[in-house]
């Protein structure tokens, strides 16, 4: 058999010197879903501070009109 398998913890980009703006829609992007819901914490492995930091962005970006409330 097999020895155990462990996954590797996911580094919060952020926390590594990544910045997120609303204005770069790219980036954004990565951190919405087809259907344009925002992707949670487990699978984009953010902590949970700039999780929120995410969300407020992707928020602004909508508001502006840089992207889409759904799709």
């Amino acid at each position: 058999m097999a020895e155990g398998f462990r996954k590797r913890k996911k580094i919060c980009q952020m926390c590594a010197g990544k910045d997120v703006n609303y204005k770069d829609v790219d980036v954004i992007k990565k951190y919405i879903k087809p259907n344009g819901a925002i992707t949670s914490t487990r699978m984009n492995g953010n902590c949970k501070l700039h999780q929120r930091h995410i969300a407020n962005e992707i928020k602004k970006a909508r508001f502006m009109g840089l992207i889409p409330f759904v799709k």
